[in-house]
Order: structure tokens, then C-alpha cells, then sequence
């Protein structure tokens, strides 16, 4: 694990010391800000060199053909691809006659500095012109979680030591030149001029551009306004174009004078609402931005962030890259999904183009139960959307022949876009998946309204898949016959251990939610008949078990199949997916990322420890990671089984996958599910917290490097603080009023935790779980310990 030799450990920021051209992609992803429903990738502000042009609007998507060499009965027939929209970063300048440009003259230096406290993106440069004319350049952006449709900009120049005319160019570009596509499934496709222009205006000092997509419909207006500080005789004027518009500024500056530019970009977008209601509302939005101005955006961003990291924040004494790299992973989690407003978080949240700006299972199994213990508002949000989607769910799941809904593998707007069924139709864990985020989130906060509005739907419409799909054998016991389960090495299978057991919580909580909610049920045409079935189809789960080896198999006769050659698998031949034929995976023993091992983890009460100590030690040898989703998950069983020291590995690992690049993949977006995974691997995994049937409970235990970890999390509107050392768990409560308690457990013990005074428990021995088992030859995490020495 190498770290880019420009991104020094600092506890709150993540900085670059100089720019690496060859990094530019990557630096882009990484230094991206988003709220939610804004995204904006680190664009240097003169807009060249770039290597992905990247401005985003959660769920605003053109649609494209989706090929296949042979159709087939419900293949879906198009798909949809995240676009980027007008750019409103792009600030050029130009010193006398020559434009800055970091290719060119000399760059004396070059810093930006991502600020986790404050929300910001900061960059400092100086740079000498061809001619010898140098100028200090400075740059903060912002993308407002304050306010939920503007970002703004920053700009100052100034000279070095001569008079220097300057002229700053601050544009919106619609339909920028995209780089080509390339082979790796897992990038996004490239849409050509998707915007097709409807108005534009300019005024001396914005302008506004009006566009719509060629085919999904959508529109989008973006809209600029500047507010221009400097020396006497500054000059301002505007022009508007179909697919551009610029607001010139030209003055001269002696040293020490300075030109500042604060640049107020605002965004809206509708399917249905016309030209001027768009304009209108862009317009709005910059109004607002300008009464707040610069300083008060800045002090509301702060506000909103000191908020968010006081509950959310996490301390961790021994490893100072995974202390600063958690602390990324969880702003670039807020910004995910901070302000998305009953709209998706993506894959990639709004960072790239990756998997084409999709949502995956991943949003509901790794990213909402974070969000829930740390912003539970943006969970409701999100299962909003998905409710919002359900009637689309419910006419695929027709097609498919199917009862209830059949939720879409990877979408944006909630159509089925995976043109690949084994690894898409087939992965109707999904369902779950979903179900399980909306028991979990109403376990944490109490949110009877939202369980009757939007819960029970979830729940009745996924129950009611699973026994339509599934059938009981002549035994009695009740199967889930070819699935994909979370490891898409083993496609199309019989009885997968993770989608059957939530299977079954999802159909136990469907007949208890109705219960509950007996008016709403009948609405949905419910009958006590339908909830016996499910009640039943639970009780019969099958669960396949190796009696002889003493494992579960992750699927029906798993542990039957080849093994796969890992010895004569050279390290250049991962991810195998890219290497190998699909066929040859489905029918080994390969595992792309944890599956049975996710399931110890989110089901962990059907497991004994026994059972989980010899399930972990028989897949961990043959599990590859090649999906960024697996190792948060590793980290949390190795640290329950007691493998502490290889929990740290697989820790650093789910942390620091985009800030070392892991899967050089992160040009095309970040991980916004395994930087998710690094809260779960410290909170679940070292801090041992589970939530099974709403009851909350922690068995700690640290490696030996970790002298000290600290979290906290809400739950029933009470902030719960944990502190870890080697021997000790103390626990303590918040709460606005003044006397509150919380039962939960300590190592299996019941334990109240008042707000009056902390309360400590000693930590007990970790079980003697053996050696730790090995991986694939090559595939081991790197040790942690090795590189904090």
C-alpha cells in the first residue's frame, strides 16, 4: 500500500503539496465536494488540464441504448447514464497577454488543501509567465450544504513584484469534450453533447443557461453571479451563447493590490417544470447566496459541519493515516447524501462518472446504516426514494412473473439498467437489502410516521417477492433457487446463505410491521392467509450446511465445487473479472468479495461463534477482494472471531481505498461504500456494536497498535459515546434533557448507561481463534503494524 508521495497525514485535512499532472483524474475524485444534490469533481479552476470535466446533478441522467448480441424476454432496453452538466467552476486567467496555465511558464508552487472541519477546497499557487510575470493565485470553493442549490468560488490574484494587467474569465460550459470510454465494465458510458440549448441571458455581472436533455427530458438551468472587489477602474461584462456564457473582468494591478472574484453558481433541474420556472428559480437561489455573501456561506458551512462531527466524528490513537482517512471517508459519506432530498446516493456519490453515476445494493447495506446511527434524516430521504420508485419495481417484477416488487440492481431513476441478468436480475437480495435499511432506521430513531408511510409499503411489497420466488421442497423447507448473492463469482445459484437469511428477516418483519399497522395493510390488500405464508417461508429458510467440513457453503454445494488456481494466478491477472471468462468464476471456488462473511456480520445471531471462527478460516483463503466491498466486512469478523491484528489490515484497507488508490480505479470516482465500510470496520469491528432486532450491543477489542478508539452514535435522539483502551470500554450519554438511559450490552452483559456519569466495564480476553488463516497468494492485506513502525 503506497500513498501518493504529494498527500501528507494530517489529523482534519487532506492536502496536495504539488500537482502531479500524471495524477490528475485521481486528485480530481479525491478533492471532489458534493451535498448531496451538487457535485462538482476538483476541476483545477482555469479548466485545463483536466482529465475528467466533471459537474453532476443527483438523478440527472440521459437515457442510451443498451446492446445486446442476442435479446431476450425482460432484458431491459435502455439505460441510463449519469450527464455531465453545465460547468460552473471554470475561472480562467489571463496575465498580460498570456493565459495561466500550469503546463506552461513556471510553477513555483502549487498546494489545495481539502478542510474537514470547514467544508472547503483551498488552493494556493504561484506561477511566472513565459515573460516573467508572476502572480500569486488563490482559490476557495465551496459546495453549500446550507443551501441546497449553490456552490461558490473564491478567486484572488495578485501581483509578485511588477504591475500586471490581469483578465479573469469566469464562464458556464454546457456539452464539454468527455475522454473516451474504456474497456473496464465498470466505467461510465461517454454521452456526446447530450444538452441541447433552450435560453440564455446575460446581465453585466451573471448570466443563466437554459438546456434539456436530447432524450430522457430533463431540464437544467445554471446561473452565475459575481461580486468583484479591487483597484479603481475594474471592469465587468457578460455574454451568453447557446452552450457558454462569460463574465470578463479586467484590471490592473500594481503590488500589492489584489483582484478578488467571488463567483455564486446556483443549479436547478425538473422533468416537468418549464424555461422560466427554472430560470426563476436559479435566479432565487443566487438572491439568497448574495444576502448571506461569501463570509456568511463560509460560517454556515462551518455550522453545519460542527454538527454533523459531533456526533460523527471518530478518535483513534496508534494509526494516524486510518485516524485522517476515516475522517475522509465520512465527509465524503455526508456529502453523498447530506442534502440528496428523496433522490439516490450513487456508487460513486457525486465524485465521477464511475458505473455511470448508478445506485447498487451497496447504498442500503453499507452507506444508510452508517448514516443511520450519524444522520438519520438523509436515510429517510433515501428510502423515500425508493419508495417513490415502487410502482416501477412492482410492473418489473410483473414482467418477471413475479409478486411484490423487484427493486433494479443499478439505476438512477429506478429502471432496471443492468444488461447483464446474472449479475443484475438475478441479485434479488436487493429487496432486502432495502427492507433491512427501513427496520434499521426505525430501530434507531422511533419514526412510527415514516414505518406507516413508507415502511410498510417496503416491507409488504419485498415480502410478498420472496414467496412468490422461492418455493418449499417436498421436505417442507423453503428455497431461493438461482441467485446472486453479494459475490458475483457465484452467480445463479441455489439457496445463497446472505439473501436467504434476509429473506427471512425481511418476511418476519413484513408480518410484523402489519401487524402493527393494520389500516395501511388493508390498503395494500393484505391477509392474515398471505402473512401465515410468510411467516412460514421464514420458518423453513433453508441454510446450507457442510456437516463434514463443519462450514457453512456460501451457496448449495459450494464447498463441492473445483477449487480455483490461485498459484498459477499472477498478481497482473486481478480483478479476474477482467481476466477470465465469467463461466470459469461461476463454477470455482472464488470469491470476489464477502458474501457468507457479510452475512456472519449483518445476521450474526444466526451464527454460533463457533460457526463463525471455522466459516471465517474456510473463505478467507478464498476470497480475492476484488470488489472494494469486501474488506470492511473481513475486518469486522477477523476482529470478532479474534484476528484482531488482521481486522487492522483489513481496516486500513476499506480507509484508505481511494486515498492510496487501491483499485486504481479512483479517477473514475470514489468508493463511497467501502469509505462507508471503514466506520462500520472501526465501529463494528474493533468496537464490536451490533443491532439485531433493535437491541444495541458492543464486545470491543483493539490490536496492539491501537492504544485508543472513541465514536459516537445516535440512537432514539440520544448521542451514546464510546471510548476503547486496551482493558476498558467507557460508556456515556447525551441528551438536551436532563435525565435519560439506555440499555444495551457489554460482551453479552445488560448494561444501563446514564446521562449522569459514564459508566466502565472491563474488556475480556479474545477467544483464541488459532492462526490467522491465509489468503489467496498475493491477495493478503498489507500489515498495518509494518507500516506504522
Amino acid at each position: 500500500m503506497i500513498r501518493h508521495p504529494a498527500y501528507p497525514v494530517e489529523p482534519w485535512h487532506v492536502r496536495e503539496t504539488y500537482l502531479d499532472k500524471q495524477a490528475l483524474a485521481r486528485s480530481e475524485s479525491i478533492f471532489a465536494l458534493s451535498n448531496g444534490h451538487i457535485g462538482l469533481r476538483a476541476n483545477l479552476d482555469e479548466g485545463d488540464p483536466h482529465a475528467l470535466p466533471g459537474s453532476y446533478l443527483n438523478s440527472f441522467y440521459e437515457l442510451r441504448p443498451l446492446p445486446y448480441a442476442e435479446a431476450g424476454y425482460s432484458y431491459p432496453e435502455s439505460g441510463q447514464t449519469i450527464v455531465n452538466v453545465t460547468d460552473g467552476k471554470v475561472i480562467r486567467l489571463l496575465v498580460d497577454d498570456e493565459p495561466f496555465d500550469v503546463r506552461d511558464g513556471r510553477l513555483h508552487r502549487h498546494e489545495r488543501v481539502l478542510d474537514l472541519r470547514a467544508g472547503l477546497l483551498h488552493r494556493e499557487v504561484e506561477w511566472e509567465s513565459g515573460a516573467g510575470r508572476a502572480v500569486r493565485v488563490g482559490s476557495t470553493r465551496l459546495v453549500s450544504f446550507a443551501q441546497r442549490s449553490v456552490a461558490a468560488i473564491r478567486y484572488e490574484v495578485q501581483p509578485v513584484d511588477a504591475p500586471i494587467r490581469v483578465i479573469v474569465q469566469s464562464e458556464l460550459v454546457a456539452n464539454e469534450t468527455m475522454p473516451g470510454p474504456a474497456k473496464d465494465p465498470r466505467v461510465a458510458a461517454v454521452l456526446e453533447a447530450p444538452l441541447v440549448a433552450e435560453a440564455g441571458h446575460a446581465t453585466d455581472t451573471g448570466a443563466v443557461l437554459v438546456h434539456v436533455t436530447r432524450e430522457s427530458g430533463l431540464r437544467l438551468a445554471a446561473a452565475m453571479e459575481h461580486v468583484v472587489t479591487g483597484p479603481p477602474g475594474v471592469r465587468c461584462s457578460s455574454e451568453a451563447y447557446p452552450d457558454l456564457a462569460r463574465t470578463t473582468t479586467v484590471c490592473r494591478l500594481e503590488p500589492g493590490q489584489r483582484l478578488t472574484v467571488v463567483k455564486l453558481v446556483a443549479y436547478g433541474a425538473s422533468s416537468r417544470r418549464s424555461v422560466a420556472a427554472l430560470r426563476d428559480q436559479v435566479a432565487a437561489a443566487l438572491e439568497g447566496a448574495l444576502i448571506d455573501g461569501w463570509d456568511g456561506l463560509v460560517a454556515a458551512q462551518r455550522a453545519y459541519l460542527d454538527t454533523f462531527w459531533d456526533a460523527a466524528d471518530i478518535e483513534l490513537d496508534g494509526d494516524a493515516e486510518v485516524q485522517q482517512a476515516v475522517r475522509f471517508a465520512m465527509f465524503q459519506v455526508l456529502q453523498a447524501g447530506a442534502r440528496a432530498q428523496r433522490r439516490p446516493i450513487a456508487a460513486k456519490g457525486l465524485t465521477g462518472p464511475g458505473y455511470d453515476g448508478h445506485v447498487f445494493w451497496d447504498t442500503e447495506r453499507f452507506v444508510l446504516p452508517v448514516l443511520t446511527y450519524l444522520q438519520p434524516g438523509a436515510v429517510a430521504e433515501a428510502l423515500r426514494w425508493r419508495h417513490a420508485t415502487l410502482d416501477l419495481a412492482r410492473e418489473r417484477a410483473e414482467t418477471l412473473g413475479w409478486a411484490g416488487a423487484a427493486f433494479p440492481w443499478r439505476t438512477i431513476r429506478g429502471h432496471e439498467c443492468s444488461g447483464y441478468w446474472p449479475a443484475g436480475t438475478a441479485a434479488v437480495h436487493l429487496g432486502a437489502d432495502i427492507a433491512d435499511a427501513v427496520v434499521r432506521y426505525v430501530n434507531a430513531t422511533g419514526d412510527e410516521a415514516f414505518e406507516r408511510d413508507v415502511g410498510v409499503d417496503l416491507l409488504v411489497e419485498t415480502a410478498r417477492l420472496w414467496a412468490s420466488f422461492g418455493h418449499h421442497d417436498r421436505h417442507g423447507a423453503f428455497h431461493l433457487d438461482g441467485v446472486t448473492g453479494p459475490d458475483e463469482y457465484t452467480a445463479v445459484a441455489d439457496d445463497n446463505i446472505y439473501t436467504n437469511l434476509m429473506a427471512r428477516r425481511n418476511l418476519t418483519a413484513a408480518a410484523d410491521v402489519v401487524a402493527r399497522h393494520p389500516d395501511r395493510s388493508r390498503m395494500l390488500g393484505v391477509t392474515t392467509d398471505e402473512v401465515a405464508t410468510w411467516r412460514a417461508a421464514a420458518a423453513a429458510m433453508s441454510i446450507p450446511y457442510d456437516e463434514q467440513l463443519g462450514v457453512h457453503a456460501q451457496v448449495r454445494g459450494f464447498t463441492l465445487r473445483r477449487e480455483w488456481d490461485f498459484a498459477g494466478t499472477t498478481p497482473d491477472l486481478y480483478p479476474l473479472l477482467l481476466h477470465f471468462p465469467y463461466l470459469d468464476l461461476y463454477r470455482s471456488q472464488v470469491v470476489k468479495q464477502a458474501d457468507l462473511v457479510l452475512a456472519m456480520h449483518w445476521c450474526g445471531d444466526a451464527f454460533s461463534a463457533g460457526e463463525k471462527t471455522r466459516n471465517f478460516a474456510y473463505y478467507e483463503p478464498r476470497t480475492v477482494r476484488d470488489s472494494s466491498l469486501s474488506a470492511c466486512s473481513q475486518a469486522i469478523l477477523a476482529a470478532e472471531v479474534g484476528h484482531l491484528e488482521l481486522a487492522h489490515d483489513y481496516l486500513g484497507e476499506a480507509a484508505l481505498m481511494d486515498l492510496a488508490d487501491l483499485h486504481h480505479n479512483t479517477r473514475d470516482g470514489l468508493h463511497i461504500a467501502s469509505l462507508a465500510g471503514a466506520w462500520l470496520a472501526l465501529v463494528a469491528g474493533l468496537g464490536g456494536m451490533r443491532d439485531h432486532h433493535g437491541e444495541l450491543s458492543f464486545a470491543p477489542r483493539l490490536p496492539s497498535r491501537i492504544d485508543r478508539l472513541a465514536f459516537s452514535l445516535l440512537w432514539r435522539g440520544l448521542r451514546l459515546h464510546v471510548t476503547v483502551r486496551p482493558h476498558e470500554a467507557v460508556y456515556s450519554l447525551r441528551n438536551r434533557h436532563d435525565d435519560a438511559r439506555l440499555e444495551l450490552r457489554h460482551h453479552g452483559e445488560p448494561l444501563t448507561v446514564t446521562t449522569r456519569a459514564p459508566v466502565s466495564r472491563p474488556i475480556p480476553a479474545a477467544p483464541d481463534a488459532g492462526a490467522p488463516p491465509a489468503q489467496p497468494p498475493g491477495r493478503s492485506p498489507v500489515h498495518r503494524p509494518d507500516l506504522l513502525r
